[in-house]
């Protein structure tokens, strides 16, 4: 996998919180960030991360296209300013964001256009994100399975999205896990819980190192330097045959995210 197995995502956190979330975690050893056009906070994160000190070189920054700025005339514009605001001269993913609705403009565009955008510098790689088996299968067809780095998808405990990862394995593109502690929900579940005091762990920890034992990236936020501190920790875990059982046995479908008008037909 090229993408950094552990990054930082900066959902629904702007301005002076995301500031302080980024500049916290890199000091921390954090060296991959998450952020997108839509969540309004690429020229902070720019600023945090200019502040930092570290190489832009040691960094790994992904930023995502919006519905917006889908169609070939639009991306590599839209992604010059998320640069220019990131004070970036690159980006190292572009993501599509959502699908665009009602396939008012077709996958094939938009993918060509992120290849255009590779091709002039100004991203190393780019993927997609919420995109279902048929949606993948448009992305393969347009540009290669091999231009294809990652499918950022909604995956945790309670939606383990199958169907999709299976696909996206067969086809060699990387799967990054959003949303995967479920907006919390998942560290208040009794089968976690005591998997956490089997390994003296919290039970973010826990399914953190259960998304990256099934080969994910992951990419978790948080404002507090502690939780930033101890999910690192994840990465050390190691969880055991029935461990993992006992969490794949959480599935339920338990989708949080699917906006009305922007949410594909799901697999």
């Amino acid at each position: 996998m090229s993408i950094p197995a552990f990054g930082l995502g900066t959902f629904r956190l702007k301005d002076d919180v995301v500031k302080a979330s980024v500049k916290t975690a890199v000091e921390l050893g954090y060296r991959a960030i998450d952020t997108a056009q839509i969540y309004d906070n690429e020229a902070a994160v720019g600023d945090a991360l200019a502040e930092s000190g570290v190489p832009r070189e040691e960094l790994y920054i992904t930023t995502k296209i919006w519905i917006e700025n889908l169609a070939a005339d639009k991306l590599i514009d839209s992604l010059k300013e998320s640069l220019c605001k990131l004070k970036m001269d690159y980006v190292d993913l572009t993501l599509i964001h959502w699908p665009s609705p009602g396939q008012a403009v077709s996958v094939a565009e938009t993918m060509q256009a992120l290849v255009e955008a590779k091709k002039m510098g100004l991203t190393r790689e780019i993927g997609i994100s919420n995109f279902t088996v048929a949606l993948m299968q448009e992305a393969i067809d347009a540009v290669g399975a091999d231009q294809i780095a990652t499918n950022q998808i909604e995956l945790s405990p309670f939606l383990q999205n199958q169907t999709v990862v299976d696909f996206a394995r067969e086809n060699g593109i990387a799967v990054t896990s959003y949303m995967t502690l479920a907006y919390g929900e998942a560290l208040k579940d009794a089968t976690i819980i005591a998997i956490a005091e089997r390994h003296n762990a919290t039970p973010a920890q826990i399914v953190l190192a259960w998304a990256l034992h099934l080969g994910y990236a992951v990419i978790p936020s948080s404002t507090k330097r502690e939780n930033l501190a101890s999910n690192l920790l994840a990465q050390k875990l190691v969880l055991s045959d029935a461990d993992m059982q006992e969490i794949a046995a959480l599935e339920k479908n338990g989708r949080l995210v699917s906006p009305e008008g922007l949410a594909p037909a799901w697999d």
